[in-house]
């Protein structure tokens, strides 16, 4: 299959709906990318790829494409680039199937072949179970992945028929499994249940609280830094000043944007989706922008992740052997970025924080070298 074959799944972007009455100045994105309009464009030389698919069925919704991902292009379009270094491409709307399953199946042909092609592939999407398209496409070729998963929710209700309700059910316990690890990122406690958490846990999946996670935002970055998928909910994001009915309390948009920036730094992450979109609820358009805004710094994480020195140029990080308890090991720090990596007792050197450096510095395990022991 090539990307001129993945016509058939989609619908060509209308930048006369898009753009509006508003002209695109020279030096804004709607200037720079790559759109599939009358024809695909040539995506050889890509490095992003962005899509996006409205079906709201998974939400309870009978509309096959009501989500209005286009006030998101409009919004994004009209942003300035700057990294031009960093070749975008919009190749317009994955067509709602006939069942939700036909949609799963479009979003997967699309981003397997973005994935096949060494491209990142970035969905834009309506209810959060289109998350489970983007896992399959790993599952499909036996390959083992670590998902990270932003939402105020935990998608295990089996009792809710709700599809975007239940999904990672069937991802996190599915049999055969390709899931080696799951981090949980901006649960909100009164909408989970204690027993959903005793699970994960029971899993050896990471779960981080809301606020533990506003405390100190960059703990956090080593786990974008290790996973291959990433599955962002708009749930996640508080106060009404986004949209009607959203929850009071999340991530505002500054900190929103600081997790797309991670997650455009890490290297190993090439499949990400922004989910929950529905234009009935941003009259405004006041979401648009923030998830146009994310969009912005995805593609600044990016560039500046482009600065990192591969892991064998030792003279590019300076090395700290430390001992803690009976343990010796080596903590690394990039000289370029300013990120730190830890040596295992495998040896094989895994994302950390500076925190865990001062942690292990004070004779005292840090919990992430904890957690990744008791999984190995």
């Amino acid at each position: 299959m090539s990307f001129y074959s993945l016509t058939d799944f989609l619908e060509p972007v209308d930048l006369a709906v898009v753009s509006g009455d508003a002209e695109i100045r020279e030096g804004q994105i709607g200037k720079t990318i790559l759109i599939y309009q009358d024809e695909m464009p040539d995506l050889s030389a890509v490095d992003v790829v962005i899509a996006s698919c409205n079906d709201l069925r998974g939400d309870g919704d009978l509309l096959k494409g009501g989500a209005g991902t286009d006030k998101i292009r409009k919004e994004f379009y009209a942003l300035y680039q700057w990294h031009k270094d960093i070749k975008i491409a919009d190749i317009g709307n994955i067509k709602s199937g006939a069942s939700i399953s036909d949609t799963y199946a479009a979003v997967k042909a699309v981003a397997a072949e973005c994935l096949n092609n060494k491209k990142r592939f970035l969905l834009l999407g309506g209810s959060h179970d289109l998350t489970l398209a983007l896992y399959e496409v790993y599952q499909s070729q036996g390959k083992i992945i670590e998902a990270t998963g932003v939402d105020a929710y935990i998608d295990l209700s089996i009792d809710n028929p709700t599809r975007s309700r239940n999904f990672l059910m069937e991802m996190l316990t599915g049999d055969p499994n390709f899931i080696k690890h799951y981090n949980h990122i901006g649960f909100q406690s009164y909408y989970v249940h204690p027993t959903m958490l005793e699970t994960m846990d029971h899993l050896r999946f990471d779960c981080y609280r809301l606020g533990k996670v506003k405390e100190n935002i960059e703990e956090i970055e080593p786990a974008f830094r290790s996973s291959d998928l990433l599955s962002f909910d708009l749930s996640a994001l508080g106060s009404p000043t986004f949209w009607e009915g959203s929850s009071p309390n999340g991530f505002n948009g500054e900190e929103a944007c600081t997790l797309m920036r991670y997650a455009g730094m890490s290297d190993k992450m090439k499949t990400l989706g922004i989910f929950g979109y529905n234009q009935k609820h941003d009259v405004n358009s006041n979401m648009a922008k923030q998830v146009s805004q994310m969009l912005w710094y995805y593609i600044d994480g990016i560039h500046f992740g482009k600065t990192e020195a591969s892991l064998n140029e030792k003279e590019m990080f300076i090395e700290c052997h430390i001992a803690f308890g009976a343990v010796e090991t080596t903590f690394i720090k990039s000289m370029k970025t300013g990120r730190w990596w830890m040596r295992m007792p495998d040896n094989n050197y895994v994302p950390c924080s500076q925190n865990d450096f001062n942690q292990a510095g004070n004779n005292d395990i840090p919990e992430r070298w904890l957690r990744l022991q008791e999984r190995s």
